[in-house]
Order: C-alpha cells, then structure tokens, then sequence
C-alpha cells in the first residue's frame, strides 16, 4: 500500500488549491492533478478585486500562481494532467489519467465549473476587457456604464438587478419575447427603470477595439424573428446563459442535481462515497465566487483529514 496516496485532489482553481494548502500544513503531502486549465475560472479573470487581502486587485492569474505556491511551500504536489475516469467502487479509490493509474484514501474533487458562452470568437477576443460572464466580479467595473446582459433565467435577472447598483443603463437581451425566469425575478427586473429588454434578439457579434487599451465599443444584434441586423453602441456585455459543473467524470458515481452538480451531506463536504469530498464550483450552483470555494476547499480538506486519522491512516 506504499504507493497509495493519502489525499489526491481533482482539480486546481481557488478550491483545490486551498485543499491543497491544509492538507498540506496537515502534513499529508496531497497530490494536485490541476487538470486542463489549472487556476480554473480565475484564469481568465483580468482584475480581481473582491479578494479579502488585495487592497490594490490583483490580476487572477497572478493569484491563482500564488495559490499554487503556497501550496507547495507545505508539500503540494501539482501534476498538470487531466483526470479521464474514476472507480470509487472500493478503497483506495482509484484514478486514472488516461491509461495511468492513482490510488488514494481520499480524495478532493475541485474541479469547478465553466460558464456558458455565445460561442463567439470576439467573446474570446474580449474576454476581461468588457466581456463577462459574472456581474458580482466584474460589475463594479462598469460605474456609470451602459451594459448589455444577454439570458433569460432567474440569473440573467438576478444580474440585471445587480448591475444597476453601477451601470446608467443595462439592456437584457432574449432570444425569445417572453422569459423563462421565475415570476418574481422578472417583475422585479421589470420595475426597474434602469433595465430596458431588447426582446427577439441574439448578439450576433462583440465590437471593440485595442486603442487605446483593449475594449468593447458595442453589438450587432440579429432579430430571432426576422431578417434584421444592427449595431448598437455599449461599453460591456454579460453573458448569463448558465454554468455548467466540470462533473461527467464522477456523475456515475456520486449524487448530483439535473444540471450536474455535486450533492454533499449537509455541513460538510462528505459525499455518498465514503471517502470522497467535493469542494469549490462543483458543488455550487448559488455563489461561484472565488473566496466561497477557497472557503468550500478548507473545509472538504478539514474533513478528509479527520476522515484519514480516525482510520489510523
């Protein structure tokens, strides 16, 4: 069994890698597979500015690189591979990356979750520079802004909503004339005078420019309904189309709600399967923020920890 590990963690972002740090200090020398993206979200997040502890911001990249270091500082090991299935079956649980095998008493999942896009190159091409996919990051940005908000769900609502508290005017554009969200999201986006809905629309494409810094300048909008096109000038677009949990590797196995969400034991970060935490995105439909899964990551370590010692492990 020497070569079982004690703690294997699935994943990186603010979640895995505070998992890491605690087991870590714990003295478990915790394996790190970060996955395709290690830092996950934060990745492509420019300015983090609602950390606790960065007075100034700080760039999410950075961040995520001092994560990982602190990690290491306590015996993190960080592999850059890509988890492709898993048997939790007995214990150890097993852990494959492709054809190689890991076996582990415990294990982490972080392995967070990604936001739905459009699917459009400018996304991409203006992703932190006035595209967005979350308006409680990234709204305070957008002070005294016209904005864009495109979805129809109670998120896209909830976002709305919030992002008057900075923006002069936040236009929700929905690919249909009436919404899915529910009854009292809409009424309450309604009835602000700072919302106006572009009904019958997609966004067609993002427009911007690099002088004199990398920005959006506005849409071009097409009708859902008809054959019509144009432009309209707008300083930000968030896209609140939904998440999608990094989960189809584990949904064979653990509990998970009709998006894929992981399920935990309430106030923990125990799953069914003995043996196995979640922490971080993965298991969070309500908050995704940053400081939230670092938060989620301590305590699903916490918990593997007395898990470990009171198996004498």
């Amino acid at each position: 069994m020497s070569n079982v590990e004690k703690v294997i963690i699935i994943g990186s972002g603010p979640a895995g890698y505070t998992a890491a740090l605690y087991t870590g200090r714990a003295g478990l020398n915790p394996l790190v597979l970060a996955g395709p993206e290690p830092g996950g979200q934060l990745m492509i997040t420019t300015d983090v500015e609602n950390y606790p502890g960065f007075p100034e911001g700080v760039m999410g990249p950075e961040m995520m690189e001092l994560f990982q270091k602190q990690a290491e500082r306590f015996g993190a090991r960080v592999q850059h591979d890509t988890v492709t299935r898993v048997d939790f079956s007995q214990s150890p649980h097993r852990i494959y990356v492709g054809d190689k095998e890991y076996q582990a008493h415990a294990v982490i999942i972080s392995t967070g979750a990604a936001a739905k896009w459009i699917g459009l190159e400018s996304e991409k091409t203006y992703g932190g520079f006035g595209v967005s996919a979350c308006a409680t990051c990234d709204g305070f940005f957008f002070r005294g802004k016209t904005v864009i908000i495109v979805g129809g769900g109670d998120t896209a609502m909830e976002e709305a909503n919030y992002l008057t508290r900075h923006c002069e005017k936040v236009y929700v554009v929905h690919r249909r004339d009436t919404l899915r969200a529910s009854k009292i999201m809409q009424e309450r986006a309604m009835n602000n005078p700072k919302i106006e809905f572009i009904w019958n629309a997609a966004v067609d494409e993002i427009l911007g420019t690099d002088t004199p810094v990398k920005h959006v300048t506005g849409v071009r909008l097409t009708s859902t309904v008809e054959d019509k096109k144009w432009e309209m000038p707008i300083d930000g677009v968030f896209v609140a189309i939904g998440h999608k949990p990094n989960s189809d590797v584990f949904t064979e196995w653990l509990g998970h709600d009709e998006n894929g969400y992981l399920h935990h034991k309430p106030d923990s970060s125990h799953t069914e399967i003995e043996g196995v935490f979640v922490s971080g995105d993965v298991a969070d439909h309500v908050y995704r923020q940053a400081v939230t899964a670092a938060g989620s990551g301590c305590m699903a370590a916490i918990d593997a920890e007395r898990y470990l010692e009171a198996r004498g492990l």
